[in-house]
């Protein structure tokens, strides 16, 4: 038995090994990495804060910071009434035109809110959850329209970002932008509708394939008489429209509403696998490990659908932290001008026109393109995207003092907040996509990686710039010789800068 004794001991050696390794300190890279995936990119005193922590401990810090609510007050309009359809039909031609006008304002104004939301936040994973299940649990206020309506959906995705997915899935089925985007609310007994029933098992919780056709229509009867009071906004269920009768989903028969379907479906094995496979796509790297997410998925199950068992699980994957191409991420429009504001500093001082530069990298806020949403990955970048990006970048780095180009520099400061209603949008829309939207100090962000910038860069310092600005290697290092100033505007515009 002597040789079990000395595997014992090594045994014993390698898992020491293995929990000194966890408790080494992340180093500003290791913080650099792990707050970039798990929000926006860092500036230099949140790496400062977390460089000293462990990968363990930086995780817990980050689940202990989460928000449920905004820090940036909320809108002016959000209280305002409704103009229910029957109403808006009624009005003449200028008043209905007046209504819908003042629908666009106000989600422009609500694109810019939640991005001064992402910006200002001591919570980035909290909105970087909240858009995560807005990529998930999609609605469009192209086709919901009543603004007010997308700003309290956004509110119920903060509310239960990092809390309980049975209890998110419940929220949100009720919630009246999806019952608008899914026609829920339009879905009565005798004339099911299924578009709800279809999406909430493909694209919210099993995946295809994983269902049957006849699954889907006893499931729509059960959501019958879900609906909406258009004086309030608020949902309300409509008995005298429901379908009581029996209803059999996935083989077990009884007299099904919309919520014991829910049930249902959630009892179903694949529901967190699914769901984690989409959180290691977030936050891990584009091919998911099998292995690694059924492990997962099955803590996550036990865990009574806490959403924070998965994340913190996923956040504490080697991949996080290690500065490796092969794993890399490509950032979505967000991740690329919210992470620019926070780590270099600098100030969204065009919250509004920074929304439209966003639509026109490919990512609207509250306007995904379908039921699908925002297919991520290398779907963020075509030839219109990745110019979209560099001029967006272009502008940010050569914007006056005063954070406005000299062709914008004669707009009126309003023209980002507020529009009458006689004008054009889609001309407004166009002089918003070309303004200056971010405000931010080059010589300030230089000065504190100790680069001068009008004097020439060493190539110590030169690969210490790199390495604090880049996720991965440069794609195209900074040339010997380069000043300052022309080495940051040379890391930003590497195609290495669009990665996480």
């Amino acid at each position: 038995m002597r040789w079990l004794g000395r595997l014992m001991v090594a045994l014993t050696l390698a898992f020491s090994g293995l929990t000194v390794a966890a408790e080494q300190q992340l180093g500003a890279q290791g913080a650099k990495l792990l707050l970039t995936r798990a929000g926006f990119a860092p500036n230099d005193a949140e790496v400062a804060a977390y460089a000293s922590l462990s990968h363990a401990a930086a995780v817990e810090r980050l689940l202990a910071g989460v928000r449920t609510t905004a820090v940036t007050p909320a809108p002016s309009w959000i209280d305002e009434r409704f103009v229910a359809p029957r109403e808006l039909r009624s009005m003449t031609e200028e008043a209905r035109r007046a209504e819908l006008q003042k629908q666009i304002r106000m989600g422009l104004d609500l694109r810019g809110w939640w991005l001064r939301e992402m910006v200002a936040t001591p919570s980035p994973l909290t909105e970087r959850m909240t858009l995560f299940w807005h990529n998930h649990f999609v609605s469009a206020q192209p086709k919901v329209r009543y603004t007010q309506l997308m700003y309290r959906q956004n509110v119920l995705l903060r509310g239960h970002a990092l809390g309980r997915f049975d209890e998110l899935l419940h929220a949100v089925a009720k919630d009246p932008a999806m019952l608008i985007y899914l026609d829920s609310a339009t879905n009565r007994r005798g004339s099911p509708n299924e578009n709800f029933a279809r999406e909430v098992m493909e694209l919210f919780t099993l995946g295809e394939g994983k269902y049957t056709e006849d699954d889907i229509k006893q499931a729509a009867r059960a959501f019958t008489g879900w609906s909406i009071d258009l004086a309030t906004g608020d949902y309300t269920f409509r008995r005298f429209l429901h379908d009581g009768g029996e209803k059999t989903v996935f083989g077990k028969a009884g007299n099904f509403d919309g919520d014991a379907v829910l049930d249902l479906i959630l009892a179903q094995p694949v529901v967190a696998e699914f769901i984690v496979r989409k959180l290691w796509r977030e936050f891990v790297s584009p091919q998911p490990d099998e292995a690694r997410v059924k492990r997962i998925a099955a803590q996550f199950r036990a865990s009574g659908w806490s959403i924070a068992q998965p994340v913190r699980a996923l956040l504490l994957q080697p991949e996080v932290i290690a500065r490796d191409e092969d794993n890399a991420l490509v950032k979505s429009p967000a991740d690329l001008v919210v992470g620019f504001v926070r780590q270099s500093g600098g100030e969204l001082s065009q919250p509004v026109a920074a929304a439209v530069a966003l639509a026109g990298m490919g990512q609207n806020l509250f306007s995904p393109p379908n039921v699908r949403g925002w297919p991520g990955g290398e779907a963020w970048i075509n030839t219109h995207t990745l110019l979209a990006r560099k001029q967006f970048l272009e502008r940010a780095l050569g914007g006056t003092a005063d954070g406005k180009s000299s062709a914008e520099a004669s707009m009126d400061d309003s023209m980002s907040g507020s529009m009458k209603v006689g004008e054009q949008p889609r001309r407004r829309l166009q002089m918003l996509e070309q303004t200056v939207s971010v405000r931010i100090d080059s010589e300030t962000w230089l000065a504190r990686a100790g680069v001068a910038p009008e004097r020439v860069v060493a190539p110590g310092t030169r690969a210490r710039l790199e390495q604090a600005v880049l996720a991965v290697p440069a794609t195209s290092p900074v040339r010997d010789g380069s000043l300052g100033l022309d080495a940051l505007r040379t890391i930003v515009l590497d195609p290495a800068y669009q990665l996480k």
